[in-house]
């Protein structure tokens, strides 16, 4: 699990904050490939392994859910006038990283798990709405 994306999207929120206008960094490309793909794979392969007795592997999954969390602001902040899916799916991705996020620090795996249908759900809708060469409508070609 990598630390690194974290302190790209902390970067990138507080200098937008501190200068009052978020400044555009990345192509949506990089924000999915860079940070929510492996964030959210962190997240779902510590799941199915089981969890971690090791501090550094929570500490890591933490990152992740931080990550996920708060690129899904990021995501928010691309389209603020979107109230239709895009803005669901985003803020469907902050709660499930916000989610994961406490349950990683109460080290709950229970409550880990849980989280693991709803990571995936929520990838896979807003990939439907806004790729849908990768995952078709329903009704069109596949």
């Amino acid at each position: 699990m990598m630390m690194k994306p974290v302190a790209a999207v902390l970067f990138v929120l507080i200098a937008g904050f501190a200068f009052g206008q978020a400044q555009q960094v990345t192509t949506m490309k990089q924000l999915m490939v860079d940070l929510i793909h492996p964030a959210s794979n962190d997240i779902l392969l510590f799941v199915a392994r089981g969890g971690s007795d090791n501090e550094r592997e929570w500490a890591a999954l933490r990152h992740s859910a931080v990550t996920l969390a708060e690129s899904g602001n990021l995501l928010i902040m691309r389209r603020p006038d979107d109230q239709g899916d895009w803005m669901k799916d985003a803020r469907t991705l902050v709660d499930v990283g916000t989610a994961a996020y406490k349950a990683a620090q109460a080290k709950d795996m229970k409550a880990l798990a849980a989280l693991a249908e709803p990571l995936d759900a929520s990838c896979t809708m807003c990939h439907k709405h806004f790729r849908p060469n990768v995952f078709p409508r329903e009704g069109g070609s596949k």
